[in-house]
């Protein structure tokens, strides 16, 4: 059945509208949580809302003028540039995106939404806050959790594509072999 205009139009608007939805979505947790613990929590203070997990995790307080995760401290605006040509590219190939690859959809949006949520940090404050302290790894936020889930799911996605091409060409292979035989590839 062949769609219409009208019908490709409200199907492309159903992509763009899962994208918006999910930065969307991540921009509200981010800058929730961030607002609710600088109003909350003093600057380097520490809280353990389980006690007996808080050598392992507690919220700490702190402001972060580096890249994602405390590093690289004194690159603010630079990371804030590369914030900007990163949601680019997202926006540019977002389009390009098969009809059924949801889960890269999905993938791109916490992506652009982390990158954005820290982003109007820098801008509007010159520095990200950051509050999740795990002990063994550095403080981070909702932003940073969310683009290196969206970073998993594109992983998630290419490791199924190649199992899949693998799974495909011994199928091939397999039927180049024996002639007459049909092998059937799922």
């Amino acid at each position: 059945m062949r769609r219409g205009a009208s019908g490709a139009l409200w199907h492309s608007a159903r992509h763009w509208l899962l994208l918006v939805s999910v930065v969307g979505l991540v921009l509200l947790a981010d800058q929730v949580s961030k607002a609710y613990v600088a109003a909350h929590l003093p600057l380097y203070d520490s809280w353990a809302p389980v006690k007996a997990l808080e050598d392992v995790f507690r919220f700490t307080h702190v402001r972060n003028t580096g890249a994602a995760f405390g590093l690289f401290p004194q690159g603010g605006f630079l990371f804030l540039g590369i914030a900007v040509i990163v949601s680019a590219i997202i926006l540019y190939y977002y389009r390009q995106i098969p009809a059924d690859a949801w889960l890269i959809r999905v993938a791109l949006g916490l992506q652009l939404g982390g990158a954005l949520g820290n982003a109007l940090d820098r801008l509007r404050l010159g520095y990200v806050v950051d509050f999740f302290d795990v002990s063994y790894w550095p403080v981070f936020n909702v932003a940073d959790s969310c683009v290196v889930l969206g970073v998993g799911g594109l992983v998630l996605v290419m490791l199924r594509e190649e199992r899949r091409e693998r799974q495909r060409q011994t199928a091939q292979e397999a039927v180049n072999e024996k002639p007459g035989e049909q092998v059937s590839c799922r």
